[in-house]
């Protein structure tokens, strides 16, 4: 019997990197057998202090309030709908270039099946203790000079892969198999190169 290999994945809504990884470890999952858990990463938390611009500020705010809500359907509705609600904010948000307002949370939260009155955690700070515990893990797994997405297997952890656009079929599982091939390296940490291209989303 074949061990579906479990995956942990950080994301914030607001990261369009995240959601072109996103994508890719679900194409990934249909060509290997991958079981994966999805949890929050907050970039409002991440870059506290940091001064990034009011405009950053703003938008990693907007998606932290999301977070608050992803967090309140967990805790009612189990772990199943986070996917779901990821991909409804982020088609809405990164598709379909919506605003980050109430309308379209409580438009995605309807589509796909939730009461829209868990809206109501966009301003209720209480869901920030579910966000800290998801966040302070995942950088606890990979380290604090990194952002979303986090890859997490095994007993490791990395900073994405950064891809663009989603690898699909089988070249997203050989993909996954050097991200996999690298994990398993004792004492690997990095690669990279600078990026030239935006995310693709098609």
């Amino acid at each position: 019997m074949t061990t579906r290999t479990p995956v942990d994945f950080w994301f914030d809504p607001a990261c369009p990197w995240a959601w072109m990884t996103s994508r890719w470890v679900l194409e990934a999952a249909t060509v290997r057998d991958l079981e994966v858990t999805w949890r929050l990463l907050s970039l409002y938390v991440l870059n506290e202090g940091k001064e990034p611009s009011e405009k950053a500020r703003e938008n990693h705010l907007r998606s932290h309030q999301q977070e608050r809500v992803i967090a309140a359907a967990r805790n009612a509705h189990g772990t199943d709908v986070v996917l779901p609600l990821y991909t409804a904010l982020g088609t809405s948000y990164h598709l379909e270039k919506t605003h980050r307002d109430r309308a379209v949370v409580e438009a995605a939260l309807l589509g796909i099946g939730l009461p829209a009155d868990l809206a109501d955690a966009l301003d209720d700070e209480k869901w920030d203790v579910a966000i800290a515990a998801d966040h302070d893990e995942g950088m606890a797994r990979v380290g604090l000079d990194v952002g979303t997405p986090i890859v997490g297997l095994e007993d490791t952890a990395f900073f994405g892969p950064v891809v663009t656009p989603a690898p699909k079929g089988e070249d997203a599982g050989r993909l996954w198999d050097g991200v996999l091939l690298v994990a398993r390296t004792p004492g690997f940490y990095e690669l990279k190169r600078t990026r030239d291209a935006r995310p693709s989303f098609d």
